[in-house]
């Protein structure tokens, strides 16, 4: 990005905080924040003139007028530790204020309509936990800190330069028979030159920090993920012996961070050069430049202090991008990421709500489901499915059944509107819809929050309910660690976690159940003993249900083989007829033999 884009990226991200519902205290709390800087920069100049009486104490050996002038620094060092103190907190409940409302609103934006789901299958956001936890921080912490400190410089540079050019007096410059010319206020022209040649020559020598910066943050984050994934896989890493594999893996991701931040301290080290020069020499040069109206005798001690005291903030202010440099490229670089990452989620929620792909629709059908001419590709336009359509009526089962890569897991997600990559449509009957996936999600928390999700654990689910579903699904063992908080996913196993899921769906009651693989991990008694529980469940839930397994047949009243769906074109009438010949008749869970495959 250029540095007006960055400027309109950085405005853009910036400005719903201060039009927002919490725009009154937001803006009490920056004119609070910019008066006290503003009452800091009053503080310098009263100290601009303490200096000169404090030196011309000492130059007229005035020891009453030593110490009045002493009072009156101790006065002003009082009210300038309290303005400082007090701006500084102001400034933090501001930053603490306005990154937590930044943050709501990407969080919100990252779970609305599944974005984070979206991002994940094109892949095209690296990281966005840390876009949201870091990145938001440090631009709320960099704009805060950068924007106070330009106004603060402004108010100071327009303050002393009057006093400066007051102060200087006119510079006479002989041009032998051309006669002599006199520049009025030199030492203003001075500092201008001066700050103005150190900035440019700052800027042509840090721009690259801002890029090396930027991948910085994204080397970084990818170092932490990989050990996050040896974490939450440890027992598998282990089993395979992994180890080596995995500190390969570390080694190349931490040395791009290695690399990354050798390019930066090599910068780093040419811009020291120069900003280090450049500030050993600041207090110096208006002490060359006055010294002759020193050693003429037109100014006194106090005058020289108090033109360098004045010299030096003119020069302060004017050197802001040079001391802020190293900020102002670290907020550059977290801006073009933060600005990624919430185009990126813009993008995905325009897509969904201007282009849906698939009209579902949630008629009075009572816990059925329809699908009617339902294609679905993957993320890279192949075709996976065509022309797919089945009808299940409430509180029937349906079995889906096909080769590894056939689309059966894909078209569950298809249908509870997961899948973006499809067109078609999908009829829901009224109730909810309850999606059980081959590794169920275990949240942090205790045993019965992990139950109750996505549910609130104070839903009002007696615990009585709770130890006897445990019971229920096999896990009776764990029922009286319902209220210990721990990594339960790290604590059960899969068939556990499987087992687990079910307990979730005999606790939410759904109108819709629907099963990928969902006891894949378990034997065949203890599937048998699951899908009894739900198939003779009270509610007669509507079952839609992937598997391998021809055992699970028996628990289902029909079959839909995806192999007559595939890529290839077949005749609607042809797909219909391989439908119907896989329909199963009428099954009896209390004499499953019974049932049989009819046209």
């Amino acid at each position: 990005m250029t540095q007006r884009q960055i400027i309109r990226e950085a405005w853009r991200l910036a400005k719903p905080y201060w039009a927002g519902e919490e725009k009154g205290v937001a803006w009490g709390l920056l004119l609070a924040v910019i008066g006290l800087n503003l009452s800091n920069v009053y503080i310098s100049v009263r100290m601009n003139e303490w200096n000169k009486a404090f030196y011309n104490a000492f130059q007229n050996f005035s020891t009453p007028e030593l110490f009045r002038e002493f009072g009156v620094f101790c006065v002003l060092v009082i009210f300038a530790i309290s303005i400082s103190v007090y701006a500084v907190y102001l400034n933090q409940m501001l930053y603490l204020r306005w990154r937590r409302w930044l943050t709501r609103k990407h969080l919100a934006a990252w779970l609305d309509q599944r974005a984070y789901y979206q991002l994940q299958l094109l892949s095209e956001t690296d990281n966005p936990d840390q876009r949201i936890s870091e990145d938001i921080g440090q631009f709320t912490a960099y704009l805060m800190s950068l924007s106070v400190g330009l106004i603060s410089s402004l108010a100071s540079f327009s303050s002393f330069m009057a006093i400066l050019w007051g102060l200087s007096g006119a510079a006479v410059i002989p041009l032998g028979s051309l006669g002599i010319v006199r520049i009025p206020g030199f030492l203003v022209w001075a500092a201008l030159l001066y700050a103005g040649i150190g900035t440019w020559i700052t800027v042509r020598i840090g721009r690259p920090l801002v890029a090396l910066n930027y991948d910085r943050q994204r080397y970084e984050a990818d170092f932490r993920f990989s050990l996050v994934r040896l974490r939450e896989n440890a027992e598998r890493v282990a089993i395979y012996g992994g180890e080596q594999v995995e500190l390969g893996v570390f080694n190349r991701r931490y040395q791009s961070i290695f690399e990354n931040f050798w390019r930066i301290m090599k910068r780093q080290r040419v811009l020291g050069w120069f900003t280090s020069g450049y500030s050993q020499v600041a207090p110096i040069f208006p002490m060359v430049l006055i010294a002759p109206h020193y050693f003429a005798k037109t100014i006194t001690l106090g005058g020289l202090m108090q033109v360098v005291n004045a010299f030096t903030n003119v020069h302060s202010s004017l050197s802001f991008i040079i001391s802020s440099y190293p900020d102002i490229a670290a907020l550059q670089a977290v801006t073009e990421r933060l600005s990624n990452f919430d185009k990126r989620l813009l993008a995905i929620r325009e897509q969904i709500d201007l282009q849906p792909q698939i009209l579902i629709r949630r008629p009075d059908m009572s816990g059925g489901v329809a699908v009617r001419d339902l294609d679905v590709d993957l993320p890279s336009d192949t075709a996976l499915l065509r022309g797919v359509s089945f009808a299940v009526g409430p509180g029937q089962a349906l079995l889906i059944t096909g080769p590894a890569g056939a689309g059966k897991s894909t078209l569950l997600r298809t249908i509870t509107g997961l899948w973006p990559f499809c067109r078609g449509e999908v009829e829901l009957g009224t109730g909810s819809i309850l999606f059980v996936p081959q590794s169920p999600y275990v949240p942090l928390g205790t045993l019965g929050a992990t139950l109750l999700y996505p549910s609130d654990e104070a839903s009002g689910v007696p615990a009585a309910r709770l130890r006897a579903v445990l019971e229920e699904v096999g896990l009776g063992a764990l029922e009286k660690e319902l209220h210990r908080d721990q990594n339960w996913s790290g604590r059960l196993s899969v068939g556990e976690q499987q087992r687990l899921a079910f307990a979730r769906i005999l606790l939410a009651e759904p109108a819709i159940v629907l099963l990928d693989e969902a006891t894949s991990a378990l034997d065949s008694r203890a599937e048998s003993q699951l899908y009894s529980l739900l198939r003779s469940a009270p509610w007669r839930p509507t079952v839609l249900s992937t598997s391998h397994r021809t055992t699970l047949r028996r628990f289902h009243d029909k079959v839909l083989d995806l192999a007559a769906f595939g890529p290839s074109p077949i005749e609607s009438a042809e797909r219909s007829e391989q439908f119907t010949m896989l329909t199963l008749a009428e099954s009896s869970l209390q004499k499953p033999g019974e049932a049989v495959l009819q046209r």
